[in-house]
């Protein structure tokens, strides 16, 4: 290995010893990678509060849709209280997490980032003022021993080249004797060279152990300068790894949330909530509200009257303000006393649903890809066959007044939605808007969604349209354009 003092000293470095000289710019550079090192664990710690906050956004999404689907799907009574108890605590986790990030971004996160600041300071060429003031001190400490050093060198070169020169008199002068061409003088200068050779071999030698003796005075000397310096380095890295093992266990304690005790707390409710779901409980509440435990309005004589026997037709719905509640039920007893949520007895009159823009309240500028596909909540939102809201037929009759399709209302209108009427010539159009059908005689689409209108519009806003599945119903009119 090879290293050098200055630009203008160049020493042999024989070892990778930290006393050769330069070998201290290993403990200097440990400032600059501290610098670094505090970078690394700052965005080691953002990228983890980011994890924590796209986990709370989708458990919050989750327990969202998932709390429509059981509550609009066929389960009722304790285990739907039980079942929902799921998402409530999707909901109180997503806080907690949210919480973790905020403490991992507002506390960790700027503690390591103020204390950088005050650690290491900037200097206007460039570099840390305290990597400079390190350089200097191993500078100044092995300035006067790697002086030395350099003497040591050079008075070693120089016996080294002499006890060669000698060498090479010698046997100059062997070769000569056995040459008898050779005359006296020439032999007379080869001996003279051979003298000032061994001469100058012992000056040399002198000369190169003096230099070494000086050089090993001067040795402890430097030792106790470079471990001063060295002791400084130490005691500035110190602080930085007690600081980071510090910063650590604050981290270590804002992400363990079993030590939490609203964490626990969640868990021992879901746990009683699940607990307290009653088989019995739940049959006994379905027998009184959905099964025989119903009263009933057993068929009695009465009187003909034009207002009781009437039947709504579609356009009085749909023009009605409220919900308009059937006159031919009336409910007695219990099931007055308990709501039922099966069964429906009045028919809303707003059907067109809002276009609601979807916000996300984890999202920021920073955080993208984490919300749910548009897949995903396709396949999801078909997990339930039917929902709790749909109507169940109230009484028995042979008349065809609760068809949506049938060719006359109550008061001898013609429907405009009639099998038999004129056919109109069918148009494709495009969905503006995302529609649910809140009957069965309704269709559901997506904004973008191609279908084909098959009757225009009637007084209402209503158009008949069938979909590419060969699903065919009413729509809003205003909800789709035409396909130029």
């Amino acid at each position: 290995m090879s290293g050098s003092y200055d630009d203008s000293v160049g020493v042999e470095v024989s070892s990778d010893s930290f006393w050769e000289v330069g070998n201290y710019k290993r403990t200097v550079k440990r400032i600059d990678d501290g610098h670094r090192l505090c970078n690394d664990l700052m965005n080691c710690i953002h990228e983890r509060a980011r994890i924590e906050k796209v986990y709370a956004q989708q458990l919050t999404e989750w327990a969202k849709r998932w709390k429509q689907l059981v509550e609009k799907g066929p389960q009722y009574g304790t285990v739907e209280r039980a079942w929902c108890a799921f998402m409530s605590e999707a909901e109180k986790v997503s806080e907690l997490h949210l919480e973790v990030k905020g403490s991992l971004m507002n506390e960790d996160f700027e503690k390591i980032k103020n204390w950088q600041k005050e650690a290491f300071h900037k200097q206007m060429m460039g570099g840390f003022k305290e990597t400079k003031e390190a350089e200097d001190g191993f500078r100044k400490a092995q300035k006067p021993w790697a002086k030395k050093l350099k003497e040591v060198e050079v008075a070693k070169k120089a016996y080294h080249a002499a006890c060669k020169e000698e060498k090479l008199a010698i046997s100059r002068e062997t070769n000569s004797k056995a040459d008898p061409a050779l005359n006296p003088e020439q032999l007379k200068k080869l001996q003279d060279k051979v003298e000032r050779s061994k001469q100058d071999v012992l000056k040399t030698k002198e000369k190169y152990e003096k230099s070494l003796k000086e050089l090993d005075n001067a040795t402890p000397q430097y030792m106790e300068n470079m471990e001063q310096v060295f002791e400084q380095c130490q005691q500035f890295e110190e602080k930085r790894l007690r600081f980071f093992r510090e910063v650590l266990l604050e981290v270590q304690k804002h992400l363990d949330l079993s030590n939490v005790a609203s964490y626990k707390n969640i868990y021992r409710e879901l746990e009683q909530n699940i607990k307290s779901a009653d088989a019995v409980e739940d049959l006994r509440w379905f027998r009184a509200n959905q099964g025989p435990g119903m009263s009933m309005n057993w068929p009695q004589f009465e009187e003909w009257s034009a207002d009781l026997n009437r039947t709504l037709s579609r356009r009085e719905k749909k023009a009605a303000s409220d919900g308009v509640t059937l006159t031919g039920i009336n409910q007695t007893g219990d099931q007055v006393s308990q709501p039922n949520k099966h069964s429906s007895l009045s028919v809303q009159s707003n059907t067109v649903q809002s276009v609601q823009s979807s916000y996300n309240p984890f999202e920021d500028e920073e955080d993208t890809g984490s919300t749910v596909s548009e897949k995903e909540d396709n396949k999801i939102k078909n997990v339930s066959s039917y929902e709790k809201n749909q109507s169940y037929p109230t009484d028995w009759s042979d008349e065809e007044s609760n068809n949506p399709f049938s060719s006359t209302d109550a008061n001898g209108d013609t429907n405009p939605f009639d099998e038999d009427t004129s056919p109109a010539m069918e148009v494709r159009v495009r969905a503006l808007y995302d529609y649910k059908g809140q009957e069965q005689d309704e269709l559901s689409f997506k904004a973008g969604d191609e279908l084909t209108k098959m009757v225009n519009e009637d007084e209402q806003g209503w158009c008949k349209g069938r979909l590419d599945n060969g699903q065919v119903g009413l729509y809003p009119a205003n909800y789709v354009e035409p396909i130029q």
